[in-house]
């Protein structure tokens, strides 16, 4: 009995299941209908005359319609130039230079960043519109259109700024007025003449032109003048001093080829001077004028002087390495290779001055510690080399002599010493009258005496720098 009765029960249960799942169903298709029954009548209120029919919809406003569609990019061929086979298409072209990142001698080169911005017609993309001006798009449609093949001349890199996304923007006016606009930076070749470095300054050019159209079919030219170019004022860069920017333009001829128009961003900067006056001049200034010094040292003082020397030689030419290690291995001579090894001459004679100084020093004391020997192996002690040595020696001056034989013709001789002496006096007299005419030059005399060296240095060494100092800034400042 049981078992029959759970039979009943699971057929009663299975057949509520299929009603319930039928009665579902039926709700769905009333839901469905209702919501055809709203769209239908929206649709013939529109046809019947409503408010929002009369309404005039842009077509740059609406979203089913692509942006290929609007511009009848697919109806046309973009890989054509504008009015293909016609005259040259005009190309205006403006900038803005945002900065300047680096300038570098020893690459020649220097890197800018900038915004560079194309203006053409392009017919092709005209479209009709009531209200928007223009559309503005991104860079993902540059592939699909004609856009000048603009390129920097001299680059040896360059790219399109990419963060967060490709920095290209593209406007499309209604009548078919195209902007082109594009951040990029560009590091290219600037020729320097570095015969005044570091009181120099220098020209550096930035060139712009077709790549593939020659001036028959694209004509480059900037589209305000000189108002062309904007920079701005927050533009500095620690080594030099923006002068000024220009543009200007001209033709451009391959013998391959033919003409092209190409554009030039010109600038120009002057070297701040104060850096190289800290870091070369005035080092090497003081230097020189420390090796001045040693002629105020004795001339018997050899370690001193001789260690003073050679230290301002070895640091003259750690200057001069220093300043040639960051600088082009150019063939011509700069102006701070002028000063720097025009110092390093004034140092490098300072330390020969005390080597002639030296030399001469130790001749004489030969010659003296000679005639010292001479007087006294001499067999009478009152004769004549010794009044010789004594003259030479300094003891006695050729006034003091002339005031002693006076003295001896005036004064009566009293016993046979006294005329012995005036005896002497009157030959050392005599022997030095017949010596004058054989008295060396004042030149020679000088090199004879070392003292004398030393003091003519300490006038000759500063005064000739002083005069190469007042030439050197005359000419370059």
């Amino acid at each position: 009995m049981s078992p029959s009765l759970s039979l009943g029960q699971l057929a009663l249960l299975a057949l509520v299941a299929l009603l319930a799942l039928v009665l579902v169903q039926a709700a769905d298709g009333r839901k469905d209908r209702g919501r055809n029954k709203r769209w239908s009548a929206s649709s013939e209120s529109l046809k019947l005359g409503s408010p929002l029919s009369k309404k005039v919809l842009d077509g740059t406003k609406m979203h089913n319609d692509k942006s290929s569609h609007l511009l009848s990019i697919d109806e046309h061929d973009f890989t054509m130039r504008p009015a293909f086979a016609g005259p040259a298409v005009p190309v205006g072209v403006d900038a803005q230079v945002e900065s300047l990142d680096s300038i570098s001698e020893v690459d020649m080169d220097f890197t800018m960043t900038l915004y560079l911005r194309h203006y053409w017609r392009d017919e092709r993309l005209s479209f009709p519109s009531s209200t928007n001006k223009s559309m503005t798009f991104d860079g993902r449609l540059v592939k699909k259109i004609w856009v000048p093949d603009v390129f920097f001349v001299h680059s040896k890199r360059s790219f399109i700024h990419d963060t967060t996304t490709d920095n290209i923007m593209l406007r499309v006016f209604p009548d078919g007025q195209v902007l082109y606009s594009l951040r990029v930076t560009v590091t290219a070749a600037c020729n320097m003449d570095l015969s005044r470095f570091p009181l120099d300054s220098q020209t550096c050019t930035l060139e712009l032109e077709s790549y593939a159209y020659t001036d028959e079919d694209l004509m480059l030219y900037w589209k305000s003048g000189d108002e062309s170019l904007s920079t701005d004022e927050r533009i500095s860069l620690s080594q030099f001093l923006i002068q000024k920017f220009h543009t200007t333009s001209r033709l451009a001829f391959y013998s391959s080829t033919g003409w092209y128009n190409r554009l030039y961003i010109n600038f120009t900067l002057r070297r701040h001077i104060f850096f190289f006056l800290l870091q070369t001049y005035f080092p090497a200034t003081l230097m020189v004028m420390l090796s001045w010094v040693s002629f105020w040292i004795d001339r018997r003082a050899v370690p001193a002087r001789v260690s003073l020397g050679i230290t301002t030689v070895l640091t003259m030419s750690t200057i001069i390495t220093g300043v040639n290690a960051s600088m082009p291995r150019v063939s011509y001579i700069k102006a701070v290779d002028i000063y720097l090894w025009t110092s390093f001459v004034f140092v490098f004679l300072s330390v020969l001055e005390y080597a002639a100084v030296n030399y001469l020093t130790t001749v004489r004391d030969g010659r003296d510690r000679q005639l010292h020997k001479q007087s006294q192996s001499a067999p009478c002690s009152c004769s004549l080399p010794q009044i010789r040595t004594m003259m030479l020696d300094g003891s006695f001056s050729e006034a003091e002599t002339n005031s002693l034989a006076g003295y001896t013709r005036a004064v009566a001789p009293e016993d046979s010493s006294q005329k012995q002496e005036q005896m002497v006096v009157h030959l050392a007299l005599n022997h030095l009258h017949t010596e004058e005419t054989k008295r060396p030059s004042r030149g020679f005399w000088i090199l004879q005496n070392t003292h004398t060296i030393d003091t003519y240095s300490r006038m000759i060494f500063p005064g000739a720098y002083i005069l190469f100092n007042l030439v050197y800034w005359c000419v370059y400042c």
